[in-house]
C-alpha cells in the first residue's frame, strides 16, 4: 500500500479541531516522517504500516505538552482513524493526502 505523500489533517480534540500536515517518505524500504502543527515541526517515530493501518508516534508542544498515538486507516487518498494522548479519550483523525503536482515538462 502506498502511503507516502504529504497529508492535510484534521483532528477533533476537547479544546477545538486542530489543522496539521503530515508528510510520511520510504527510505531504504523504511517509513519516516514529520509533522507540522501549531508553530512547530516534530519527527514522526515508529511509523508502521500493517495492511491498511498506519501508525506513529510523536510529541508536541502547543498548544500543551503531550506524546499523541495515531492509528489511521488508509483508503486511497484519505484517512480516518484517531489519536490518543495518554489516559485521555482518542480523538477523532480525517485526512486527505495532496494532489502530486504534474511534471512541468521542459523544453530547451
Amino acid at each position: 500500500m502506498h502511503v507516502e505523500g504529504t497529508w492535510d489533517l484534521s483532528v477533533s480534540t476537547p479544546v477545538g479541531t486542530i489543522r496539521a500536515v503530515v508528510e510520511i517518505r520510504r527510505e531504504d524500504g523504511l517509513l519516516s516522517g514529520v509533522a507540522h502543527g501549531a508553530g512547530e515541526e516534530v519527527p514522526l517515530r515508529d511509523v508502521a504500516l500493517d495492511g491498511g493501518l498506519l501508525s506513529w508516534n510523536q510529541a508536541v508542544t502547543k498548544p500543551m505538552r503531550l506524546n499523541l498515538a495515531f492509528a489511521v486507516t488508509v483508503a486511497g487518498d484519505t484517512l480516518a482513524g484517531t489519536s490518543k494522548a495518554g489516559r485521555l479519550p482518542a480523538s477523532k483523525v480525517i485526512g486527505r493526502r495532496r494532489a502530486v503536482p504534474a511534471a512541468v515538462e521542459h523544453r530547451p
